[in-house]
């Protein structure tokens, strides 16, 4: 028999268990294919890119800055999206967009199990989209990718759902990690878009696969930084203002960017030809818009290079970049192809901030970045991510405070301004919706004897069963099962109106007691002090709406808890967020918030 003690012996701040160590070795396995994934993608756009563009077989990764303006410019692109569009009807469609939406997709529908074909196809379409010219960068694909490679790994195994998760979102992190070398901000990621849940349970693996990835990629790729920016900021007093007014343009720029893609995906799924066409259409506009800007072609770490250094001064170059880039992202993004959105959000706000740091001080390459933090922050809805992964990305911690301040703002502006980001109104559209504010469960706090019923009626086991069907069939209102205990108080088992229709079908004898027939040792109960997080765990195992509430000590019923008595839980949860009262000025102040709906 349980006693107080015993109960809260079983509470604690976490809820992991000795399969931590296990994922975690798990992680470390998934966080060197993470890591060599990302080498792979790397080196397949890298080959495609020289094939296509200038008829070489080589690994070398070359900027399409200088490709020679001509018809094949135009034809090079739509090449690419017949092939991936082929690619993607006879293999698999989950190869189509930018990798992030479909990890969620895994994750929150799909048990977090993918398709091993995804793990070869994502990355080998990815690098024919990047390769033949698509605006995109390698990041959401080797996300997807490191993240069927864990969750591959994992189906090797017994595990549950939830820790198969783990370790798809540790391949996924890894890849990041490898191919920006930016572990911070990829254990960030996971957290704010991939895991939606803060447990032991998962972030420690998460953590040791980018640990491991980014301990292996001096191996595979450079250690300095991406973007190397070694300048010391210094800003005047109104230099955080200045940055929240970037970060507020940035999260216009965001919004914009993202209603203008799904604006662009509606005139798709308008169009008479089955979309495995679309990318071709895509492709097309994409080699139109080489024409006029061929920087505005392929990965452009170049470019954002460049931004970053102060190479570029001519305004005119950079604000052409900046529609061009945007104009093709959108479209090609919009037609089903497949790559990333963070090195195209990185240019986009990068080019923004450059020309904003014409009329600011510090240098254009100081706003390109912390333009570049403001369009991440804001259009995956992941400020932590966009601060940390422009701090990593420059080397420079100087930078952590201008970037928190813009990258809030900019989040500020699109969680006011649109109802889901880039990535999950891609998941909506599928009929799935994703709620991305995380907070402790309010079961988790309540206690048992808070929301029981203390009146309890009961029926007595000596009852006949006579007895019992005239008291259920009696007119009036009468609850769908009663606690039955003996002489002493103590629960024995519960009697409910099914009990009453079989007995009377069976013609259970009437001269036999409950006692006799509800007598149960398995009987599921509650106890006033545990949380009532335990007990409706233990109501859904055994699918029960009413448990007796019996003392730890003499088993004699003390409440009742129904599911009815639940729902104060959630209406105390409800009542904290819509009622507003001031301490100060009386009751008469109190005002009540009135939620849509309510």
């Amino acid at each position: 028999m349980q006693t107080d003690h015993s109960l809260e012996s079983r509470l604690g701040d976490f809820s992991a268990d000795w399969r931590l160590p296990l994922l975690t070795g798990m992680g470390l396995i998934v966080g060197c294919g993470g890591a060599a994934s990302a080498w792979v993608l790397v080196k397949l756009i890298a080959l495609v890119t020289n094939l296509a563009w200038f008829g070489r077989f080589s690994f070398t990764t070359v900027s399409l800055a200088h490709a020679v303006a001509s018809p094949w410019m135009v034809l090079v692109p739509a090449l690419g999206g017949i092939i991936i569009g082929l690619m993607a009807r006879f293999g698999s469609e989950k190869i189509r967009g930018h990798g992030i939406p479909e990890a969620i997709e895994a994750i929150l529908i799909g048990g977090s199990r993918m398709d091993p074909k995804v793990a070869v196809l994502k990355p080998l379409s990815s690098a024919i989209s990047i390769g033949t010219g698509g605006p995109f960068g390698a990041e959401g694909p080797i996300i997807m990718t490191g993240g069927a490679m864990g969750s591959l790994f994992a189906q090797c195994f017994h595990m549950s759902a939830a820790e198969r998760k783990t370790l798809l979102v540790a391949g996924a992190a890894a890849g990041m990690t490898a191919i920006f070398g930016t572990p911070l901000a990829a254990v960030a990621l996971a957290v704010e878009l991939l895991l939606f849940e803060w447990k032991p349970r998962s972030f420690i693996p998460v953590v040791a696969s980018c640990t491991v990835a980014i301990a292996v990629r001096p191996l595979l790729f450079a250690t300095i930084p991406l973007f190397p920016y070694s300048q010391i900021p210094h800003l005047p007093w109104w230099g955080l203002p200045a940055c929240a007014l970037v970060g507020l343009i940035g999260g216009l720029q965001s919004g914009l960017c993202t209603r203008l893609l799904y604006a662009a995906e509606d005139l798709f799924e308008r169009l008479p030809i089955h979309w495995m066409w679309w990318p071709v259409i895509g492709g097309i506009f994409v080699g139109l818009g080489g024409l006029i800007q061929p920087r505005a072609l392929g990965v452009g770490y170049d470019v954002i290079g460049d931004l970053v250094s102060g190479h570029f001064t001519s305004a005119q170059a950079v604000a052409a970049l900046l529609v061009v880039k945007a104009v093709i992202w959108i479209i090609a993004l919009a037609s089903g192809t497949s790559g990333g959105v963070l090195a195209p959000l990185l240019i986009l706000g990068g080019a923004l901030g450059w020309l904003e740091g014409l009329w600011l001080p510090g240098g254009t390459g100081l706003w390109a970045i912390i333009g570049m933090g403001a369009m991440m922050g804001g259009t995956m809805r992941a400020p932590l991510t966009g601060t940390l992964f422009a701090v990593e990305l420059t080397g420079n911690v100087h930078l952590l405070v201008p970037l928190l301040v813009a990258t809030t703002v900019a989040y500020a502006v699109t969680v006011l301004l649109l109802k889901r980001s880039i990535l999950t109104e891609k998941v909506s559209r599928h009929g799935q919706h994703i709620t991305r504010e995380y907070s402790i469960d309010p079961l988790q706090l309540a206690r048992v004897a808070d929301v029981m019923v203390k009146d309890v009626e009961t029926l007595p086991a000596s009852m006949p069963v006579k007895e019992a069907i005239a008291f259920f069939t009696a007119q009036g209102t009468r609850h769908r099962s009663y606690p039955v205990v003996d002489d002493q108080g103590r629960a024995v088992g519960m009697a409910d109106r099914a009990d009453v229709l079989r007995w009377m079908t069976e013609g259970t004898p009437e001269h036999r007691t409950l006692d006799d027939l509800v007598s149960d040792a398995s009987l599921v109960v509650g106890y006033p002090g545990e949380v009532v997080a335990e007990l409706v765990n233990r109501m859904v195992a055994h699918d029960v709406g009413r448990v007796p509430i019996v003392d730890p000590a003499s088993r004699h019923v003390v409440g009742l808890v129904a599911r009815r008595d639940l729902m104060r839980v959630r209406a105390a949860s409800r009542r904290e967020d819509s009622e507003r009262e001031s301490f100060f000025f009386g009751p008469a102040s109190r005002k009540r918030l009135r939620s849509p709906g309510a």
